[in-house]
C-alpha cells in the first residue's frame, strides 16, 4: 500500500470508523508551488464520524494530524479537513 490516499484512507477508517471519508488528491492544483517540491501531496477530505460528537473543530482537526503525524511534510504536505459528527449532517 504505497499510495498515499489508500494510507491514508486506511489510518482514517482505523481511526474513526467514519459513516463517510471523502478524501481528495488536490496537488495538481498545487504543481510549482514550493510545499509541493518536498513530495509531499495537498489532500481535502471530508470526514463523518461518532468519534468527533461533542468535539469542538480544533480538536477535531487535531485527532486527524495526530492520527496522521508520520505522514505529515513527507507524504502530506496539507490536508484541509472538515470534520463532523453525525449530529452535525443530519441537520
Amino acid at each position: 500500500m504505497n499510495n498515499p490516499l489508500d494510507q491514508i484512507r486506511a489510518r482514517l477508517d482505523a481511526t474513526f470508523t467514519p459513516l463517510a471519508c471523502l478524501l481528495e488528491d488536490d496537488s495538481a492544483a498545487h504543481a510549482g508551488h514550493a510545499g509541493a517540491a518536498s513530495g509531499g501531496g495537498h489532500y481535502r477530505l471530508k470526514l463523518v464520524s461518532a468519534f468527533f460528537e461533542g468535539q469542538n473543530r480544533v480538536t477535531r482537526h487535531r485527532l486527524v494530524y495526530d492520527c496522521l503525524l508520520d505522514m505529515m511534510h513527507k507524504d502530506i504536505h496539507a490536508i484541509a479537513i472538515v470534520a463532523l459528527a453525525p449530529s452535525e449532517v443530519r441537520q
